[in-house]
């Protein structure tokens, strides 16, 4: 068995525990043993809500073991409905604690006969789904649960044109600033917001659902099977296309209008879309300025989930004029979705969550830029190549406090700073070679993997050092190359010199 030390996508029960988490008064126990249950200190530091409802944990330990765990989580869960008094419980195993194969949908049923809130077991697949597509699934369940229950009685259309908005969630990447700006984007254009799903959302406030005129699916992630639910038993219209970059956006725009053409309110956005193109949005002027012709030819390469990945491709390849080497996500499942999306506007496309790959695939590629998840970040200090977070998975530094979305014509401008300021260009080039690169540090020889490490006696460290750091990297690794083909496994000053010469440098 692979031992995974880093992944993209968490484990299934955190996909379900950031839904329930999400909801208003709805409450999660996690049937796990204990190392599982950091879901709370994780949200607690990352998001830095004070106020949100915590996921409690029915520890597996070898007491429980020793006697049935049924008691225990019956108990757990009765004792919270009495506690928190909400509106749903859902229980959720682990990876861990389902190797048990235990009756948990019995463990429901008998809590249930106690509980006046209502009970949900997560019905995923602990082994065969991850994080994102536990997500997916948990948020259907619910939404399907609760419209059922109303099925005879789903509310009227709204008199006036409104929307719901579908996949905004805790710890998503940059959720609630492009909630903040969707929700004023179509505000601008006449419609109201009819539910905002799961972040702040009540159970009760998904039987509003259907009121709505058409459905948001910003994020390709999470959100699409409620809308498909929604079309199938409410006839409720969506719109799957991410309004990220001007492109985008234009065309999310015209897909709404669409929509309420089609239920009898003529509308016309080109005017519209338009003045936000020039006015609002800098991307399109910036993008045609003398500080954006830099970025011509440069070469980058592009990670993350499906969603950012493909709107980045987008960005930089039809709006930016930046070459895409090669883009790539560890959506896997959604392969062949993601191919067609960036078909034709990258060299390559890489489908796989091997983040050993990824580094050496960035390794050989030698961009001038990456644009990544924190692990490509990382990946890219290592090699001295500047990187922007554009996906999760994330930390603290994703979660910022000022008004950064990714969506909309304000994410434009966000998203147009964030390419530029990861390029190294002009005047920052020509100061890295005056003053001999910006770090101080005495210079890293290990490559990125093991089988690809050499031995730098310390003549040939030093003289490495005095490389300008801009090059540096890059001297690194085609020395390293010619040691490798040359059957050497310390490189020396020879070394490097006959590198040198056999690149004509």
């Amino acid at each position: 068995m692979k031992l995974a030390y880093w992944m993209y996508a968490g484990p299934a029960h955190i996909g379900t525990l950031r839904i329930a988490s999400s909801f208003k008064n709805v409450h999660a126990i996690m049937h796990a043993p204990l190392g599982d249950d950091y879901f709370n200190v994780m949200r607690s530091m990352l998001e830095r809500e004070r106020d949100f409802t915590p996921v409690t944990a029915s520890v597996v330990d070898r007491k429980v073991l020793g006697r049935g765990s049924q008691d225990k989580v019956v108990t757990n869960i009765v004792r919270k409905d009495q506690e928190e008094a909400p509106d749903l419980i859902v229980l959720t195993p682990t990876c861990t604690s389902s190797i048990l194969q235990e009756d948990l949908s019995n463990f429901v049923a008998r809590a249930q006969e106690q509980s006046k809130a209502d009970v949900l077991l997560a019905d995923v697949n602990h082994y065969r789904h991850n994080e994102l597509t536990a997500a997916d699934i948990t948020f259907e369940q619910i939404v399907r649960f609760y419209i059922e229950k109303c099925k005879g009685n789903l509310p009227a259309r709204s008199e006036k044109p409104s929307a719901n908005i579908l996949g905004i969630s805790t710890l998503g990447f940059h959720n609630h600033h492009d909630c903040r700006e969707l929700t004023r984007l179509l505000g601008d254009l006449g419609i109201a917001v009819n539910v905002v799903a799961p972040e702040g959302c009540s159970v009760h406030d998904i039987q509003r659902l259907p009121a709505a005129w058409f459905n948001v699916v910003p994020y390709r992630e999470l959100g699409r099977p409620v809308a498909e639910y929604l079309q199938s038993v409410a006839h409720q219209p969506f719109v799957d296309i991410t309004p990220m970059g001007v492109i985008q956006t234009a065309q999310f725009i015209r897909a709404i209008q669409q929509i309420l053409t089609a239920g009898g309110v003529a509308v016309d956005y080109e005017e519209f879309i338009r003045e936000q193109t020039l006015f609002v949005s800098q991307a399109a002027w910036f993008s045609r300025s003398i500080d954006c012709q830099n970025l011509q030819g440069k070469r980058a390469v592009v990670y993350g989930d499906g969603t950012h990945a493909a709107a980045i491709t987008r960005i930089l390849a039809k709006e930016m004029g930046v070459r895409v080497v090669w883009a790539g996500t560890f959506c896997k499942y959604d392969g062949e979705w993601f191919r067609s999306q960036v078909e034709g506007l990258c060299d390559e496309v890489i489908v796989s969550d091997d983040h050993a790959l990824i580094g050496d695939r960035i390794a050989q590629a030698e961009p001038a830029a990456i644009f990544g998840t924190q692990m490509e970040r990382h990946i890219g200090k290592r090699l001295d190549i500047p990187c922007g977070v554009i996906s999760s998975p994330i930390h603290i530094q994703n979660f910022p406090v000022g008004y950064r979305p990714f969506l909309g014509y304000e994410g434009t401008n966000q998203i147009a700073d964030l390419v530029y300021n990861s390029f190294t260009l002009g005047m920052e080039d020509h100061l890295l070679e005056v003053f001999g690169g910006h770090d101080t540090k005495e210079v890293v020889t290990k490559t990125l993997t093991a089988d690809t490490e050499l031995e730098w006696d310390e003549a040939a460290t030093r003289e490495l050092a005095r490389i300008p750091g801009f090059v540096r990297s890059k001297v690194k690794r085609n020395t390293e190359k010619f040691a490798r083909e040359s059957g050497r496994n310390q490189i020396t000053l020879e070394v490097m010199y006959a590198a040198k010469e056999a690149a004509g440098a």
